[in-house]
Order: C-alpha cells, then structure tokens, then sequence
C-alpha cells in the first residue's frame, strides 16, 4: 500500500468557464489526476478559481461539477487533507463545501511549514503594485453588504448575469499568457517585498495563468501554478522539493 506523504497544488480549473461546453472535458481531466494522486497525497491545495463562478444562496448552488465534487468527496473520505483558496472568480465560497465535504476554505493567505520548508500561499489577485480598480473591485465584492445584496436576486438570474460577465474573461478567451519579465511580473514583485521582512521558502500562487518557476534571493522560490485550459499544471512536494508539473492526459 502506497505511503500518502506528498502534498499537491493546483489553481484555476475554471470549471463552468464559456463556453461551458468545454467543462465536462475539462473536468473529466481533472477528475483523472484527482484519481491519480489520491494513492499518495496526504494533503491537497486548490489555490482559487476553481468554478468560473460560485455563489452559495441558502439553499441553491450553481448546478454541475458533480464528478469533480464527488471525487473531492472521495480524496476527504481517504483522509486526504483538502484546502480551497477563495480566487477572483469564486470568492463567494461560503461553508457549503466545508459542510458536504469537509473542505477547509481560505479567505487570502495560508502559511504552513512542511518537512522544514516555509510555504507562503495566495490566489494571487489583489497582490503586487498597480491594478487599483481590481483591488477595489475586491473590497466591495466581499463586503457583507454586497454578499447580502446579491442573494436577494433569484438565481436564474443571478447566475445569468454572472456567466455573461465571465464570457469576457481570460478564461473564456483562451489565451495563452506569456512571461513579462521578474520586474513587470508583479507576483513576483510581491513576493520580494515580503521577503524583504521575512523569509519563506517557497511562494506558491495561482491567478497569473502562467506556469512559472523561478529562483528568488536567499534560496526562496516562486512557482505559479499556471492553469488547466491550456497547461494541465500542478506542484507536488515530497517533504523536501516542490516541483512544477505538467498532467499528460495519455497517462490514464
């Protein structure tokens, strides 16, 4: 029997994404890595915008993702450790995933410390300099008062409004991100403010739709976890390196 002792990263699946037609093949895809790591993970951390949208209403959550929630289902009931981050996409995660599931939710940052190793975790949105209409974005959108607002709105149409704004996402469009350069990367800018205060041994972020791993001072290391529209990625440390990875779907 396989010793579950490695900890998996993963971000931005972006299940629900237009056009939704693309979710099912998607989330087949996730599902099979999911059945893929659960003989050796001990924790998994699903790092913000795994739905396209989500929004837990009293009694109603979007519809779908069954396979995918019924294998998170799974991973919890083997005693895999589940986490999901709160991304720009499903920030209104509430405590219907920690209910049915077992799943911890995190608002912003997470710090753990792991085989020696600091990690220091984010979705990523929000961080760095600049994007001021985001940030303010964020504040009203996780404030009490708009949560509140938006529940009053029934879900047909709730949801509909959502999904037409998200048709106009990164997401949606497909695009493929490229490399700015460490200076005009500004996770990476970020990263370098913290350790300016504190050291960690590893960054790990989501959001930046690029896969990335590079090298910081001090012996620091940031890795993005890039996406699962066009990269399939994930990060995997053993107790004593974290690597970046890429899923081949001819492994199943």
């Amino acid at each position: 029997m396989a010793i579950r002792d490695k900890i998996y990263f993963a971000s931005d699946f972006h299940l629900g994404a237009h056009p939704r037609s693309t979710t099912r093949e998607r989330e087949s895809r996730i599902v099979r890595w999911l059945d893929a790591i659960k003989t050796d993970a001990a924790e998994l951390y699903l790092m913000g915008d795994i739905f396209d949208f989500w929004f837990e209403y009293a009694t109603v959550v979007p519809k779908g993702y069954i396979r995918f929630l019924g294998k998170l289902a799974e991973l919890a009931d083997l005693g895999i450790k589940v986490t999901l981050f709160k991304g720009n996409h499903d920030m209104w995660m509430f405590g219907y995933l920690k209910h049915e599931i077992g799943a911890d939710i995190v608002d912003n940052e997470l710090i753990i410390e792991r085989g020696g190793k600091t990690f220091y975790m984010h979705h990523g949105d929000g961080l760095g300099p600049g994007d001021n209409k985001y940030k303010l974005l964020k504040r009203i959108f996780r404030s009490k008062a708009c949560q509140w607002l938006f529940a009053r709105l029934h879900p047909n149409l709730g949801i509909g409004i959502a999904q037409r704004w998200s048709a106009h996402s990164r997401a949606a469009s497909g695009t493929d991100e490229v490399f700015l350069g460490e200076d005009n990367e500004w996770l990476i800018v970020y990263a370098k403010s913290i350790l300016a205060n504190r050291h960690y041994d590893y960054f790990v972020f989501g959001h930046r739709h690029l896969p990335l791993e590079v090298d910081l001072p001090n012996g620091s290391r940031y890795v993005n976890l890039g996406e699962w529209i066009n990269h399939n990625t994930y990060a995997v440390f053993d107790g004593e390196r974290l690597e970046l990875k890429k899923w081949l779907t001819s492994s199943l």
